[in-house]
């Protein structure tokens, strides 16, 4: 059984259409990055996923069945736009969440003190939110998400914030949910983060989705691009698209970045100059980053 299935899922806003047309599937211990550039849909998607909006047409499920109250107990949802009581204390906000998610409360106690000493959060457990640094206030919202130790765990730019030993908690805790059998979507914008997690992205761009697949699929989107320093033009070599000139930097020698043919490796390339006698000085290979496709895409 998917744990999380959307099928041709659309939502408008009067003219305005938010998400058009969106389907894809999640399995139990996959971490999925949900990647698209501001406005792109994320955060609507998530919001129907929680039952905060409605589709205008189309289907979602959770957990098997649709979306609503009674799936809370099994889903953890950490939002863009943090919200926790101000004036509660870090220890009791996390219990209150937990009882909100139905754990009895010596369960939600257990679960709350562990996530607290996990976080760092122990000297800082009977302080009030309002009096805790940003940083430490977001490990508090995700402690809330994952108190009752979630089947689907939504993450809407988590690392917003967080600097970066507090990024790799946060790694760290997205992991050990995953290999504890939890599914994680994250939204996110930032590709570095998507490279070291994501097992497989899914991304949106003006609401539609555009890309889904894992990274290598990703990367393979795009072609590899070789800068390479030569006596003369390499256009003519097999295997090379294209190639332009770039700044020369050494005397007697021209820089090039090229751009390789379809279903072409650099092994062909380096090995068609060295058949055909071309004087090479430098020869270095560029894969696609998700960088890279991201911007493609996205625009």
């Amino acid at each position: 059984m998917s744990v999380l299935t959307l099928e041709g899922v659309t939502r408008r806003f009067g003219d305005v259409v938010a998400v058009h047309d969106l389907s894809f599937s999640l399995d139990a211990g996959q971490i999925v990055g949900f990647l698209g550039a501001n406005g792109a849909g994320k955060t609507t998607t998530l919001r129907m996923i929680l039952d905060i909006l409605r589709p205008t047409s189309g289907t979602i499920e959770v957990l098997g069945g649709p979306p609503g109250r009674d799936k809370a107990a099994d889903v953890g949802f950490l939002p863009e736009e943090r919200g926790l009581y101000r004036g509660t204390t870090v220890v009791d906000t996390v219990i209150y969440f937990g009882r909100l998610k139905g754990l009895p409360r010596p369960v939600a106690e257990r679960a709350a003190g562990a996530l607290i000493e996990r976080f760092g959060l122990g000297p800082s457990r009977d302080r009030r939110v309002d009096r805790l640094s940003k940083g430490m206030a977001q490990k508090v919202q995700l402690a809330t998400a994952l108190v009752n130790a979630p089947k689907l765990l939504l993450l809407d730019e988590p690392f917003s914030g967080l600097d970066p030993v507090n990024q790799a908690v946060l790694q760290d805790e997205v992991l050990a949910a995953a290999q504890t059998g939890a599914t994680v979507l994250f939204s996110t914008h930032v590709m570095e983060h998507a490279e070291q997690l994501c097992t497989r992205l899914v991304m949106l761009a003006r609401g539609e989705k555009v890309f889904d697949g894992d990274q290598e699929q990703a990367r393979a989107l795009l072609p590899t691009r070789i800068h390479l320093r030569a006596r003369s033009d390499p256009s003519g070599l097999p295997s090379v698209e294209r190639a332009g000139a770039l700044p020369t930097i050494e005397e007697g020698w021209s820089d090039w970045e090229i751009v390789l043919a379809p279903g072409a490796e650099p092994g062909d390339l380096l090995q068609a100059c060295v058949e055909r006698g071309f004087a090479l000085r430098h020869f270095e290979a560029h894969g696609a980053t998700l960088r890279d496709v991201f911007v493609h895409l996205a625009r």
